[in-house]
């Protein structure tokens, strides 16, 4: 008898695939190896296509493809390879997660006890890491939805979905309450609208420079009591704002300014510049509102 015509009992295919008796039966059960017919006595029998099989899910399996996924591959439903990909993306996502919860562990870890872990662990308690990553990931996919981002945008977009391999326990702070500002409504809408702005055009190459500028110039106004619509408030946007810029890009500019004025983007700021370990930038949000009254009345 020949390997091709050879029927096996269902020991036999243990044996011979090194599976257990009753791993053969379930997957058989489940239609992933069907037996090829029966013994006088009614016993199943499994013929060479079904060593090819076995070995196909077993090697499927281990490499962690689910089983409706391996029974799509054996009923040519789908390819091996469109499997795998799925399943790339899959592993590329526990990969991300399991970084992030050996970084939030290690950050319990080095606190040893102190009342600072007993609250972060209170607070993974409500949100398990997992939830907390897909919340970002969810951010990020909403405001940028159709967005073309330019490479500020998709570097930022970036920042918010990982931790460092090591990181501070500041920095486990910060992307947890990132995490939660993130979830809110209204301030996806503010962030969608900068996004939005920004892959428009709507945000002129200098506006990150004029954000600067206006902590430094607009502060220094805010403390010497200079009004924006005032000719002193003007003279001192023009130090901020090429006074020659179009009007269209002005109210580009400032309405690309606005959200920066919110407490909480600011705050959204600040906890990216923790996240990837920079030093905070000066707070914004009164010099920034105060160029937004300036270009309303000068504009």
């Amino acid at each position: 008898m020949s390997e091709e015509t050879r029927l096996y009992t269902i020991g036999q295919l243990a044996r011979r695939t090194e599976l257990s008796v009753r791993t053969i039966r379930f997957w058989s059960d489940i239609g992933l190896i069907p037996p090829a017919g029966r013994s006088a006595g009614g016993y199943r029998l499994y013929d060479a296509e079904a060593v090819t099989r076995a070995d196909l899910v077993r090697t499927l399996r281990d490499l962690g493809v689910g089983l409706e996924a391996v029974r799509e591959i054996l009923l040519r439903q789908a390819s091996v390879a469109e499997v795998a990909q799925a399943h790339v993306r899959a592993l590329d996502a526990e990969i991300r997660t399991l970084r992030l919860r050996r970084a939030v562990l290690s950050t319990v870890a080095k606190r040893g006890g102190t009342t600072e872990e007993t609250l972060l662990m209170h607070k993974l308690a409500l949100l398990s890491v997992r939830e907390r990553r897909q919340i970002i990931d969810d951010f990020v996919d909403r405001v940028t939805a159709g967005a073309g981002l330019d490479a500020d945008a998709a570097v930022i977009a970036q920042w918010m979905r990982e931790l460092p391999d090591d990181p501070a326990p500041e920095q486990v702070d910060a992307w947890i309450e990132l995490a939660e500002l993130v979830g809110d409504e209204d301030f996806q809408r503010k962030i969608r609208q900068m996004v939005a702005g920004g892959a428009a055009g709507g945000r002129p190459e200098s506006a990150y420079d004029v954000r600067a500028l206006a902590v430094r110039f607009a502060g220094r106004a805010l403390a010497d009591g200079i009004v924006p619509g005032s000719p002193e408030g003007k003279a001192v946007l023009d130090r901020i704002v090429p006074p020659d810029l179009p009007a269209p890009a002005r109210a580009g500019l400032r309405q690309w300014l606005e959200p920066l004025a919110d407490a909480r983007v600011e705050r959204y700021w600040q906890l990216l510049d923790a996240v990837n370990g920079r030093e905070p930038s000066p707070p914004a949000v009164p010099p920034v509102e105060w160029v937004v009254d300036a270009l309303r009345v000068h504009g």
